[in-house]
């Protein structure tokens, strides 16, 4: 996949925080396949029967998104990655109210937690532990997002952050230990 070229991309957002309605249009086409490779990672080992699709994905998280001001590509990226994890939730909630009281929505633990990685992870359980992660160290909770949403780098989002990639390895560690405890031993 081709990086979008970060001037364009800058310029773009630029332009859509000062109001320009086209910018939005221009934009998409620059970061769909970035967009579509973080949603196919967040997909890739949902059950078959699963309904959202990573192109869905995309495009819920985009409309989410479109016409927001951000101030650069790296406070966009961390919307991104809030947006997606915000779809795929409500997803989930969706699904479990159906009256036929389908299955929790499982999303591939990958880096996250490496013990359930195998067998994902119940994106509800998943988010109530977010929100008590959040709760309690709201870093650690952007840290998470970044990576496992929002698909980052370590030294991307240590520069999101603005902390050393060091100091994000040790948080990123810390953030997982206690994922992997509230979550507790998958079934």
């Amino acid at each position: 996949m081709v990086a979008p070229d970060a001037n364009d991309v800058t310029r773009l957002l630029r332009r859509m925080a000062q109001g320009d309605e086209a910018a939005p249009a221009e934009l998409l086409p620059h970061l769909y396949e970035q967009l579509r490779g973080i949603a196919e990672s967040l997909m890739a080992q949902q059950s078959p029967s699963h309904t959202l699709q990573p192109t869905a994905l995309v495009h819920e998280a985009w409309m989410r998104m479109s016409g927001g001001d951000y101030e650069g590509r790296e406070h966009f990226a961390a919307v991104a990655a809030r947006a997606m994890r915000s779809v795929l939730v409500d997803h989930a909630r969706r699904k479990r109210a159906d009256k036929r009281g389908g299955a929790a929505l499982r999303v591939p633990a990958d880096l996250l937690l490496e013990r359930i990685e195998e067998e994902g992870a119940d994106v509800l359980a998943l988010e109530d532990a977010l929100e008590r992660l959040g709760a309690r160290d709201p870093e650690l909770l952007r840290i998470v997002e970044l990576r496992f949403f929002g698909g980052l780098s370590t030294e991307e989002t240590a520069r999101v952050l603005g902390i050393s990639t060091a100091t994000l390895t040790r948080s990123w560690k810390v953030a997982r230990l206690w994922l992997a405890r509230e979550l507790g031993p998958t079934q």
